[in-house]
Parts: structure tokens; sequence; C-alpha cells
């Protein structure tokens, strides 16, 4: 039996957010209220559940991924020691069924409602380590330097063949700017070896995951960052679906809709970086 009697739905946006909560697992008995997405609205909203005897021991409270702007609401509520789910949003839109009909107000009582139905399988968020977080942070920095490095050389080289003088000016102008970017890639690579270094749990992962063929630092530390340690999937093909290399079919009868293909909510940066580790037999 669920420890969960009363279940929140919390939709997200950049200014504030709204929250709807189904009281003693009746999702006809349902209140709503706004908060500002910020530590004020925070005070206020926990303030408020607890007006209405809904405390971290009996409720459950689901959100969907928001990235940026869910991640003050999630480090609050886990700092009161409340239960939360965050879901895909998909995943919810899905298990709703048809609908009609779409505002903040509705969708924070989909998700409510969503997270009382399908309580038996809730999967309580576990927050990454501090040390996990700052590597991903600096991962997504490295490849945003990369991108624009590669797009800075290659916008000189295609003028190269058209416009040779602009493509002169173009390496003239550019080549501090990617000097730069190459200094700067060095000193991430250095701070990311003395994050794994520093940390011995981290050094332990990172020495077991390095120790596959092919599988090098970078791609090491995506797949301990994504997967917040290896601890988000309990078998290999859960993970390996979740890094989008297991194709699926498409057949219904005899008829074949497509040829096996990955799935397109796979992580596409995890399908990267495993499709572009060395290959050896």
């Amino acid at each position: 039996m669920s420890k969960f009697s009363n279940f929140l739905g919390i939709d997200v946006s950049k200014e504030y957010f709204d929250a709807v909560i189904i009281l003693n697992s009746d999702k006809n008995d349902t209140i709503h209220n706004q908060f500002s997405n910020d530590i004020k609205g925070l005070k206020e909203l926990v303030k408020w559940l607890n007006s209405i005897t809904s405390t971290n021991q009996n409720t459950l409270i689901c959100l969907e991924h928001t990235g940026m702007y869910g991640k003050a609401i999630i480090h609050y509520l886990l700092s009161k020691e409340y239960s939360l789910w965050v879901e895909m949003s998909l995943k919810i839109i899905r298990s709703i069924g048809v609908q009609r009909g779409k505002n903040d107000k509705i969708d924070a009582e989909r998700i409510a409602y969503y997270a009382m139905k399908n309580q038996d399988e809730v999967q309580i968020y576990q927050a990454p380590r501090k040390v996990i977080d700052q590597i991903k942070k600096i991962i997504s920095l490295r490849e945003h330097l990369i991108t624009t490095k590669a797009m800075l050389i290659r916008n000189a080289n295609e003028l190269k063949g058209f416009e040779p003088e602009l493509s002169k000016l173009h390496k003239k102008y550019s080549k501090a700017t990617i000097k730069g970017i190459e200094t700067d890639l060095k000193n991430i690579e250095k701070k990311l070896d003395s994050l794994i270094k520093l940390d011995e749990k981290l050094s332990n992962i990172f020495e077991k995951a390095t120790s596959v063929t092919g599988v090098g630092k970078v791609t090491a530390l995506f797949l301990i960052c994504y997967t917040n340690e290896f601890t988000m999937y309990e078998t290999p093909r859960q993970l390996a679906c979740y890094c989008g290399v297991v194709p699926f079919e498409y057949t219904s009868g005899k008829s074949v809709r497509a040829k096996p293909r990955v799935h397109f909510m796979a992580n596409k940066k995890l399908k990267k970086q495993l499709h572009m580790c060395p290959y050896q037999p």
C-alpha cells in the first residue's frame, strides 16, 4: 500500500509555477494555487502545503523535466525532504489519453493525477552529487567551445575556394579567438582531471568505465553524468535503450512499417559519444 495520500502536480514556467494538489487520493478533491518561481514563492508553497496538512511524509510531488526553470524548485523541496518524481512530459501526456483544452492549471492537475494513478511505478528523484552536477556543466561548456571553434575554422575553409581574400581576413581576425578557445579547452581538461582525482567514488567509477575498450574520458564522464553515476538503470538493456544504441522493429502482421531504428526519445548526446568510440575487435 502506498504511503502517499496527497499528490501535488507542479507545472513550471519561467516566472511562476502552478500547483494543484489532490487530497486523500480523491481526484475530485483538488486545490489550486500559483506561486512565483523564486525563493519567496517556494517558501509560500511549503507554507501553503503545511496549512492543508500536506507534509513531506504523506505527499508525493510530481513535475516535468523543464531544465533550468525547475532546478530551484527541485533543490528547495529536496532540502525540505519531500518525495519528488521528475518525469518526462511526453510520458505524462501519453498516459492520460485524449484530452481537450490546455492551460497551466489544467496541466498541473493532470500531472497530479498522473502521480496518483501511477504511484506504484514511482521513481523517487535522487539529486546528483555536487561534483557530478559541476562536471556536467563543464562538459556542456566544453561542447559549446568545440562547436564554436569548428564553426570558425569551417567558415574560413569554405570561403577559401570562392573568396580567397575574405578567407584570409576571416582567418586573421579569428586566429586569436581560436587560440583562446584552445587554451580554455586545455584548462577544462585539467579541471576535469582534478575533479576526478579529488573524489574517491567518482575516481573509482571513472576507472571502471574507461577500462571498457573504446571508452575514453569524455564518453565515460557523459555516461556518469547522464546516468547519475550509473544508478538510474538496473540492467544493461535499459541503459542501452536510453543511450540510443538499440534499434526497435516496427511491424504489424505481415506489414513491415519501417526498418528497425532507434527510438526518438533516446539520449542523443550519449548516442553520439558511443558511436564515436573507436572499434577494436
